[in-house]
């Protein structure tokens, strides 16, 4: 049995594509919502784009037919679902004042075509209002979350697996320096940590190599990275990713005070002015929202951008200042001559569409604030030899359009877990401090 989809706004806007997503089924785009995406198509966010992409689109399939008939959307289909701009004609169910705004519009026309259909067709509202859901509810209507671009984050990849062995496999893993698991499903650059069944405080961790088959031994780092070492064991792990010029792609997640940014800006340094890997080390978070403007205050763009980069600033601070008493002075120095010799650069994400980064160490910080699509557009800047590091925490989003479940780090994360050039670690231990530890806890 065919259903039948009404999409409210905010599906269309998160993704244009969304139309497309659902089968063979029917897709009902009232003319409420056409009109409130026509009010989004100036803006110069990510918003806009995509009301401009889904005009593009409908104008598109305008040309195969009438929409108000219904056109198919995939012509490739003998069974194919149909669109349809429903227009609200015979809506006699609901008083008009309840019609007035665009989510009551949607639920007139639910229940119209609830009334329509009967039980031959399934009536579903798709939207990510939680307030469109519970009324949709109330009304009796079906009411969904798009869940096409969702990942179950109760299941997020994590990046590392514990696997509890006899003693004497620990050993072989000492003496030889990599092992085979053959009945152990892994995923390239996952970290596998032994565990002894008879001591369970004796572990000991490596990386699986996909291309050879084998688990490698982590080398201990004796010496620090930038003078930060790492507290603990997904600290350690996070680092192997961030130094090893073979992974591309790193993706990093933790709640406040576990060192994502701090070890990535670290390993930055080390990267750029220790060994010479990379051209520059740049350093970026995102403006909410991407794409808007900095503003009409006064100052420079460094005083402009100064409140937003602050955190990155800090990390900086710590890395490159001297004793408590002269830190700051020194700060400046040294981070103004890295500047000045272009090998580190601290920019906002605004401006990067139509860029292409070569040979860069590039860190995107609170990248859980970002959209699937704005995740790829940075992603799709790097050129040769660049190096991206995704830094966040999926349960602490400003954007209201982005939950713990559809925002880019986790969908990144999801994505390129089968990839041999990404590794992905998840930071469990706050190590910022004992207060900082008990508010992510607590709080």
């Amino acid at each position: 049995m065919k259903k039948v989809f009404i999409l409210d706004t905010n599906v269309l806007l998160s993704n244009p594509l969304s139309i497309f997503k659902f089968d063979d089924n029917d897709v009902v785009i009232p003319i409420s919502v056409i009109e409130e995406i026509d009010t989004f198509k100036k803006d110069q966010s990510d918003i806009g784009r995509n009301a401009r992409e889904v005009s593009r689109i409908l104008d598109r399939l305008r040309m195969k037919g009438t929409l108000s008939s219904g056109i198919k959307l995939f012509d490739n289909r003998e069974d194919s679902g149909q669109l349809y701009v429903y227009l609200g004609h015979n809506m006699d169910i609901l008083p008009e004042l309840l019609a007035s705004s665009t989510d009551n519009h949607i639920l007139a026309i639910g229940l119209t075509l609830q009334k329509q259909f009967g039980d031959t067709r399934k009536v579903l509202i798709i939207t990510k209002d939680t307030n469109l859901r519970i009324k949709s509810d109330a009304f009796g209507l079906a009411a969904e979350d798009f869940a096409a671009d969702k990942v179950d984050i109760s299941h997020l990849y994590m990046g590392f697996v514990t696997v509890t062995v006899p003693p004497d496999v620990i050993n072989d893993f000492y003496t030889n320096r990599e092992i085979r698991l053959p009945d152990q499903k892994l995923y390239p650059n996952q970290f596998v940590i032994f565990e002894d069944q008879n001591d369970k405080s004796s572990v000991v961790f490596g990386i699986y190599d996909a291309n050879e088959d084998v688990i490698k031994m982590i080398e201990p780092r004796n010496e620090g990275v930038w003078g930060i070492y790492s507290r603990n064991m997904e600290q350690a792990m996070a680092l192997e990713c961030l130094l090893n010029d073979r992974i591309r792609l790193v993706t990093i997640s933790g709640e406040a005070g576990t060192g994502k940014t701090l070890m990535a800006i670290a390993a930055g340094l080390v990267k750029t002015t220790d060994e010479d890997q990379y051209q520059k080390l740049l350093v970026s978070r995102p403006i909410f929202p991407l794409g808007r403007d900095i503003g009409y205050l006064p100052g420079d763009i460094d005083e402009k951008l100064n409140p937003w980069m602050q955190p990155i600033y800090d990390n900086l601070d710590l890395l490159l200042g001297g004793s408590p008493g002269s830190r700051q002075k020194r700060f400046n120095k040294s981070y103004q001559e890295l500047i000045n010799q272009g090998m580190l650069a601290v920019e906002p994400l605004t401006y990067i569409r139509g860029r292409s980064l070569p040979a860069q160490y590039f860190i995107v910080d609170e990248s859980q604030n970002l959209t699937p699509h704005e995740i790829k557009t940075i992603l799709t800047r790097a050129g040769e030899g660049t190096k991206i590091v995704l830094t966040g925490d999926p349960y602490q989003i400003d954007n209201p359009y982005l939950d713990s479940q559809t925002n880019g780090l986790t969908y990144v994360i999801e994505r390129f877990r089968k990839e041999e050039i990404a590794a992905h670690v998840t930071l469990q231990k706050g190590e910022r401090s004992e207060l900082a530890s008990k508010a992510a806890k607590l709080l």
